[in-house]
């Protein structure tokens, strides 16, 4: 059994989820919109564009995302998507992309003494991320 991370937006989950896959090498899979749902009954309040559902292969693991009613969102929060680049150079491309726009930096990027580069933000479709690269940090095993 392995967990399987959903997220939610306001509005931005195609949008969100086409830079997510396009910054960390994701594949985006399934969008099932508003607009295909079979009835009316089944569609949740809001435009057709809205996503109901949508799924992403990034790597083994697979996200999962849809737009959120304005009145069920809730900012996320007690969490944050944790990613491990395998360089330094990658840290910093995927952090330059991820963090662009950021709506809040809770740890600016630096060298931690479990990792050489570590960074903690939000991001500008609310998306709470960690980022992080051991380097020469890493335990040995």
């Amino acid at each position: 059994m392995e967990p399987t991370i959903y997220l939610f937006f306001k509005g931005t989950c195609l949008e969100a989820m086409t830079h997510y896959a396009e910054t960390l090498g994701g594949e985006i899979e399934n969008v099932f919109r508003n607009a295909d749902a079979p009835d009316e009954e089944s569609r949740m309040p809001g435009s057709d564009d809205l996503v109901m559902h949508l799924s992403m292969r990034l790597g083994s693991a697979t996200v999962m995302a849809s737009d959120s009613p304005d009145d069920m969102y809730d900012t996320p929060q007690g969490f944050r998507v944790q990613i491990a680049p395998s360089s330094l150079s990658e840290f910093n491309r995927v952090h330059e992309a991820l963090a662009k726009d950021a709506v809040s930096v809770e740890m600016p990027v630096g060298e931690t003494f479990w990792a050489e580069r570590f960074a903690m933000f939000t991001d500008r479709y609310g998306t709470p991320w960690m980022l992080n690269f051991e380097g020469m940090k890493a335990p040995a095993g």
